[in-house]
């Protein structure tokens, strides 16, 4: 198995387990609207999540009880035969007694009923982050310069301007924030806008890929798609066409 740390600053590693596109796509999207650095892998079987499990070193998981043919709560009993330092998450369309009761026997960290709700998510999240502070502990440097990202992110943002704004060294800043937070400031910046992209492809159905692109900080209509295609692996018109139908 690969040993990836979750060192630097808030980098996490994240595993969905759901059999439904749809349901893991809407979940994918909102953990990384609140989180655009963290790695997320997503599995749509049983299968997927072991070989996944195989190569990657998760933090979080978040697996879905009703799997065709399998159960999801196989996979919480083997993470934690193996992997004692992951935290669960169980995600299910079920209020039922029996997995509920399983899940606290298995010592997960939640029990989430769908659909899922953003506020909901929102708060689980909060509780772990502050749960876990020797992942995202931040200086209030760099946690001003992330609520300016998320604040003005339409804007023309540069690493450069935000220093002179906060009266620092743009180079300390840079090293600081890419420690800190597991990335670069320009990595984070278009993670955090292909983020908010998507929640405007679903969200608002009318609007043009152009407008889009627009909105949510881009320059050009062919940089926005090119970006969208590599950290996505679909074009904006693939998501819309696929997503679509889930709208936030």
């Amino acid at each position: 198995m690969a040993e990836d740390q979750a060192g630097g600053g808030s980098f996490m590693n994240v595993l969905l387990l759901d059999d439904e596109p749809l349901e893991l796509e809407q979940l994918e999207y909102l953990i990384g609207k609140q989180f655009p650095n963290w790695q997320i892998y997503a599995a749509e079987s049983l299968k997927k999540a072991l070989a996944l499990l195989e190569e990657v070193r998760f933090q979080l998981a978040f697996i879905d009880i009703k799997l065709r043919g399998s159960s999801g709560l196989d996979l919480a009993r083997d993470i934690r035969k193996k992997k004692e330092s992951m935290d669960i998450v169980i995600v299910s369309a079920y209020q039922d007694f029996h997995y509920a009761k399983e899940s606290i026997h298995l010592g997960v960290m939640e029990y989430l009923v769908k659909p899922v709700l953003e506020d909901e998510l929102k708060k689980l999240l909060v509780r772990y982050t502050e749960n876990h502070p020797e992942f995202f502990a931040k200086t209030d440097l760099i946690q001003k310069v992330l609520n300016h990202i998320h604040e003005h992110f339409p804007e023309k943002l540069n690493l450069s301007d935000l220093a002179q704004e906060f009266h620092i060294n743009a180079s300390y800043l840079s090293r600081r924030f890419s420690e800190e937070v597991g990335m670069s400031f320009s990595d984070y910046l278009i993670q955090y806008r292909i983020q908010m992209a998507k929640h405007f492809m679903l969200a608002k159905r009318d609007w043009s890929i152009s407008r889009v692109s627009a909105e949510a900080g881009f320059n050009t209509s062919h940089y926005f798609s090119k970006m969208f295609k590599k950290i996505t692996n679909l074009t904006p018109k693939e998501f819309r066409r696929s997503y679509g139908s889930k709208v936030n």
